[in-house]
């Protein structure tokens, strides 16, 4: 089943958003990865068979600042 995850990242510069954004598409069963929100502090992950909790964690391994905020079910 696809999920739809969204994990805020607190990040001021580009290239901590684009390791974020590395971090994810490593994960299995990714389909996309998006950068949205006003500051761009969002990550939308939207793929089948994700773990939200294993996904944030990688994400906090890379930049430190990161909390799951919504996992909702497509």
């Amino acid at each position: 089943m696809k999920k739809k995850i969204v994990i805020n990242i607190q990040t001021k510069c580009e290239k901590c958003r684009t390791e974020a954004m590395k971090a994810v598409v490593d994960v299995s069963g990714v389909n996309s990865v998006e950068v949205k929100g006003g500051d761009k502090n969002q990550l939308v992950v939207i793929g089948e068979g994700v773990d939200a909790a294993a996904l944030t964690k990688s994400v906090r391994k890379k930049i430190k600042n990161a909390s799951l905020e919504m996992v909702q079910e497509l």
